[in-house]
């Protein structure tokens, strides 16, 4: 490939509407364009990075016996409806009608239709395991498509399925994607963890996110100092902390004029936020719902809604709230409330003497003793957890970090194969539901996340093994006939031993193309200059480190190949 053919329109300048660095660099170095609100073209350079992830995940996926198909991307409602997940996926999926007004959906994901293609050809456990996949456009209709590929409403995705008979063969599969995806990330070059997630709208139970670690990413993620435990904060867990005990005094009634949060109320009585609790009014489908945790603590609404087993979760309006406890949000509590669902962390269940709101306005109770003063309906882990809490395996501090999810592996177990009847006859002759599990990667989102992670304010640095092309080849003056020979002679021999380079053969400065190269993020630049001529040797910059070596003309593809292997 030659600079002077390759469709790459770069920008001098970030568009106003790149939020992240992925996005800027993406748009800056001619990658992608916005065809849409989360919709892209992917130029030239950006297919051939992600033809590259693809091939990664292919040989990965096979590697462990999965067999590649591709399945429609717009699909009946009805295997949705068999699921019960056509309302729950609400106005996220794009919904249409064919001209005979039935309903379909653009699919946001596969389980549905890959369930009822397995359950109308699968009859016999000799048929299991299976390892089926796809690589696979996906459509979800975003409210607020943002950061480019990182939440788009258009991606690409590679999604397996496994059928197994049994939950012992369902963790032999589920322990081979885990295995490939530690793989597959290894070999795009990204530095990620794997981490303990909630399953969200898949549904089942028993999952991990692979996190690729960066500044920039969306989730923030705990890991422990000691052993090897790392979570997503929406799932880690976390163990009752025990207050010492007190002799509980007589519960009173305090005025707090215009105290409304925990800071005011705890500045305001001159106590801790430890001897606080927080309440929380959420509504959700089936009502009101009062969230209690310690007043430093705050409520993980994740494992709320799963606790709640509720579709809709979100903070209650001042009405609501008025309308039910007769009090503005802020003086909100749980003593002497009926006929509304308490759920409590465990950790508020161990506390004595707390101070909590008095459904009075600028009043709250003072010497509160929960299972004394107020019970719950339900007491669970619902806190969130903070940098320096207790891992739930060892007890040592947990650290906190950022990370961007690129994958993720869920054990469905019977959830679908139970909806839509995906069933097989076992030794005996038994009919049981399949034992399931699903594994995705997003595609275009691994192309985002690497440069996230790797970058630097003059561009992208691509990791070797997914850069569009390993080494540019840059003659200074492309007018300069043995400037220009030597460069083509160059560029010739790194391709027919296997490099990947392109020839940036263009007639401009050479500021110009240095900049080109260190935007676009290209591996290794070799420059071909009058040194190059006079003495015999081509010049190679590392761009990850800025690093300049000199290879001589006898030697320089062997060590070109060498100093690749080694980045």
């Amino acid at each position: 490939m030659r600079a002077s053919n390759l469709y790459a329109p770069t920008l001098r300048e970030t568009p106003a509407e790149a939020e992240v660095i992925s996005h800027q660099l993406m748009l800056r170095a001619g990658m992608i364009r916005k065809a849409a609100g989360g919709i892209y073209t992917y130029l030239p350079l950006a297919w051939r990075v992600l033809k590259k992830i693809e091939d990664i995940i292919r040989e990965e996926m096979d590697a462990k016996g999965g067999q590649e198909l591709l399945m429609p991307i717009v699909q009946p409602a009805e295997i949705w409806k068999e699921t019960g997940r056509w309302d729950v996926y609400g106005d996220e999926m794009f919904r249409l009608k064919d001209r005979h007004q039935r309903d379909f959906c653009l699919g946001p994901t596969h389980e549905e239709m890959i369930t009822t293609l397995v359950r109308d050809e699968v009859r016999s456990y000799r048929q299991l395991p299976l390892l089926l996949y796809q690589i696979q456009n996906k459509y979800r209709d975003e409210i607020r498509p943002r950061f480019g590929l990182m939440r788009g409403r258009e991606f690409i995705m590679k999604d397996l399925y496994s059928f197994d008979r049994d939950e012992e063969g369902l963790n032999e599969s589920y322990n081979k994607m885990y295995d490939a995806y530690t793989r597959v990330f290894t070999r795009c070059g990204l530095t990620f963890r794997p981490v303990e997630a909630d399953s969200g709208a898949i549904g089942g139970s028993g999952s991990h996110e692979f996190m690729v670690l960066a500044e920039s990413g969306e989730a923030a993620i705990v890991y422990c100092t000691t052993c090897d435990y790392a979570a997503n904060v929406e799932k880690a867990e976390l163990k009752p902390i025990h207050a010492m005990e007190e002799e509980r005094l007589a519960m009173e009634i305090v005025e707090t004029p215009g105290r409304k949060t925990i800071g005011d109320v705890t500045a305001f009585l001159g106590i801790s936020p430890e001897k606080t609790v927080k309440t929380l009014a959420y509504q959700t489908e089936k009502g009101l719902v009062l969230a209690l945790v310690r007043g430093d603590h705050e409520v993980n609404e994740i494992k709320l809604k799963n606790e709640l087993n509720c579709l809709q979760l979100e903070l209650a309006s001042e009405a609501a709230v008025i309308g039910a406890l007769g009090c503005e949000p802020g003086f909100i509590g749980p003593v002497g409330v009926k006929d509304i669902t308490i759920v409590a962390d465990a950790t508020v269940m161990n506390l004595f003497n707390v101070v909590c709101g008095a459904n009075k306005v600028d009043k709250h109770y003072r010497n509160v003793n929960p299972g004394r003063d107020f019970t719950a309906t339900k007491v669970a882990d619902i806190r969130l957890i903070q940098e320096n809490d207790p891992c739930p395996r060892c007890g040592a501090s947990v650290k906190t970090a950022r990370g961007i999810e690129v994958g993720q592996v869920f054990k469905l177990y019977t959830k679908y194969s139970n909806a839509l009847g995906a069933t097989y006859l076992d030794e005996n002759g038994q009919e049981r539901p399949i034992v399931m599990g699903c594994y995705g990667i997003g595609v275009t989102r691994t192309m985002a996340a690497a440069i996230e992670q790797n970058h630097d304010e003059n561009g992208i640095i691509w990791p070797v093994p997914i850069a569009p092309f390993q080494v540019v080849v840059i003659p200074v003056n492309a007018k300069e006939e043995a400037q220009m020979s030597l460069a083509e002679e160059v560029y010739t021999e790194l391709n027919k031993a296997g490099v990947e380079a392109i020839l940036d053969d263009r007639n401009e400065r050479p500021g110009v193309k240095f900049k080109d190269a260190d935007l676009i993020g290209y591996p290794l630049r070799v420059t071909i200059g009058p040194k190059a001529l006079s003495e015999g040797r081509v010049e190679v910059k590392v761009r990850r480190t800025g690093e300049i070596i000199y290879f001589d003309k006898a030697n320089y593809v062997s060590e070109v190949q060498a100093l690749l292997a080694r980045l």
